[in-house]
């Protein structure tokens, strides 16, 4: 009946509205009861004993009382729904985000960024249906057909086992249709994760596709995609309305069962008018909760759906703990020592780190060269704790990192990567993502330093004015500067910088370089070297190929060996 444990495990954490969202939706039931109850009185006291409006009016009263219970509690339970299915998507999207981060670099690589967002968004937004509505409904639907059962059986035997035999009928055909709308609504939830990753990708690449002139070609694609998820939610609904005809149907033809046996029985006189009267208007309120059951099936379907992509990422193991000790008692910096570090990402067959070992000494420049793929940039991620290692240890002077909690290791540690993150917003926001209780002043004291200052003072709104998403209105060496920037205005005692002045023209490369040379004072400094300049100047090269360190030493050292380092420095190349 679409029940997933782990989805039913997070009621848990919503109790109160729970409790509530039952209890009012049985009182409501309880005031139908008691409508049909006084209404069928109230008519045969009228029709069949000639009473008149003054016999009656306490029955209408009551009637009257019964009818607005029944909209309170309606109301009620559906406001306290309302206010379950809010906290628990809220708390499931909120657990999944924080998950992703944990889970760090090594996942987010291996997935789509537009399947994430699917899954963030729309695959939480389905479980508010699920929770709201079809939840409830699963209790409605087996509590408010017993109650009405109650109160028939010691009225009419007969109209109670009708009753009882027919009702299974309707979950027994929704379990039937079920297993084949479950099996297209998961096709139809791929194709929209799918959808949503291409969509992403075309619009980030929308300049490369009119550059290459592929743009009609990619749009004749993304008509396809969207007519594949135009048959398969079409296929859904085919199924979603094949069930509610039948459901209706069942109920139906169950009703009119109830209405001919009656009617029968009150032709002969064996059967009291008011009773069978009360009993008449309550089937259709007994059918009610399995036939609004079945309106909700398609809810719960799209839910486990779903929770199932949902749940394959919450219960994926993080490779990042947050629950070690929050504030260590570790006087900063002191030497940060790695031994025989091993890192396989998810799906390789070859490790991207292999029984890496070297000492990041406090106060100096070390420098890491090599090929591509050699395994820099993923080494950086390890010291950056946005990947845990398999094998090996990582001590923080004499404590492990393991028992550090990351984001008291991030607050102590500034990142400069090659390809900076720009997001939407204005300049100042986006200089003080390293400090956000940061002054004006502070941001361009940074901004002075990191040699962007006045480059801002030349735009309308100076450190107000809007850059685009991913920095689309900056050149690259703006958007370097801007990095920089951030590095200066945290002021963290360890440093780790992929060479930010590769591919940029002389002046804005000396202008980055001279910044560089003043952030690196007195800190100890990790750079991905990119050229033979900044490796020159370094206090210790590692050289790295194929996940290994291979040599190590200063650059007088390396370059009269006859290593790898010397063969990058001939080709003019360091990285």
């Amino acid at each position: 009946m679409n029940l997933d444990k782990r989805l039913l495990q997070t009621v848990r954490y919503v109790k109160t509205p729970f409790a509530l969202t039952i209890i009012f939706g049985m009182l409501r039931a309880a005031a139908s009861i008691g409508q049909a109850f006084y209404l069928a009185t109230t008519i045969d006291a009228v029709f069949l004993q000639h009473k008149t409006l003054t016999d009656v009016s306490g029955f209408l009263w009551l009637f009257l009382i019964s009818s607005l219970a029944r909209f309170l509690f309606s109301w009620q339970s559906e406001f306290w729904s309302v206010t379950m299915a809010c906290r628990i998507t809220t708390g499931l999207r909120q657990k999944l985000q924080h998950h992703i981060f944990r889970l760090g670099a090594a996942f987010t690589r291996t997935r789509q960024t537009g399947d994430l967002l699917n899954t963030l968004t729309t695959g939480i937004d389905k479980l508010e249906d699920y929770f709201r509505h079809y939840v409830p409904q699963l209790i409605f639907a087996v509590a408010i057909p017993v109650l009405i059962l109650i109160c028939i059986f010691p009225l009419d035997v007969l109209s109670g086992f009708i009753l009882l035999f027919t009702a299974p009928l309707i979950p027994f055909f929704m379990i039937l249709i079920g297993d084949a709308a479950h099996a297209l609504t998961r096709k139809q939830w791929k194709t929209l994760s799918r959808m949503s990753s291409f969509f992403l990708d075309v619009i980030q690449g929308l300049m490369m596709l009119k550059i290459f002139g592929r743009s009609r070609e990619y749009t004749s694609k993304i008509r396809e995609m969207a007519d594949r998820f135009r048959a398969s939610t079409m296929n859904v609904l085919r199924i979603a309305f094949l069930s509610a005809l039948a459901l209706e149907m069942l109920a139906t033809i169950s009703t009119a069962i109830i209405a001919v046996q009656i009617g029968l029985r009150l032709l002969n006189g064996q059967f009291v008018f008011q009773y069978a009267l009360f009993i008449l208007i309550l089937a259709p309120e007994f059918y009610q909760p399995l036939r609004d059951l079945g309106i909700r099936f398609h809810a719960g379907i799209e839910g486990i759906t779903a929770a199932v992509d949902i749940f394959a990422i919450l219960e994926r193991r993080g490779t990042i703990s947050l629950t070690a000790e929050n504030s260590p008692e570790i006087s900063l910096p002191v030497p940060v020592y790695i031994q025989n570090i091993t890192f396989i990402y998810p799906g390789a067959r070859v490790p991207a780190l292999l029984s890496v070992h070297f000492t990041w000494n406090v106060n100096q420049n070390t420098a890491i060269v090599g090929p591509s793929g050699a395994g820099k940039t993923t080494l950086a991620f390890v010291l950056l704790r946005l990947l845990a290692i398999d094998q090996g240890l990582i001590h923080l002077g004499d404590r492990q990192f393991k028992e550090i909690n990351a984001a008291w290791w991030r607050q102590h540690i500034a990142w400069v990567p090659q390809h900076p993150t720009i997001f939407y917003g204005t300049i100042r926001e986006n200089i003080a993502l390293a400090d956000p209780n940061a002054s004006l002043d502070r941001i361009q004291r940074a901004a002075k330093q990191a040699y962007v200052h006045t480059f801002v003072q030349t735009l309308p709104e100076g450190y107000e004015t809007k850059i685009g998403e991913r920095g689309s209105r900056l050149s690259g060496g703006e958007a370097q500067r801007i990095a920089l920037a951030r590095a200066f205005l945290k002021n963290a005692p360890y440093l780790v910088v992929d060479e930010p002045t590769a591919n940029l023209d002389p002046v804005t490369e000396q202008n980055i370089y001279e910044s560089l040379k003043n952030l690196k004072r007195n800190r100890t400094v990790l750079t991905i070297a990119h050229r033979l300049n900044t490796v020159r100047n370094a206090d210790h090269i590692l050289v790295m190929k194929e996940g290994r360190i291979v040599q190590r030493g200063n650059h007088n050292e390396l370059i009269g060996q006859h290593g790898l380092y010397r063969q990058l420095v001939q080709a003019g190349d360091a990285a």
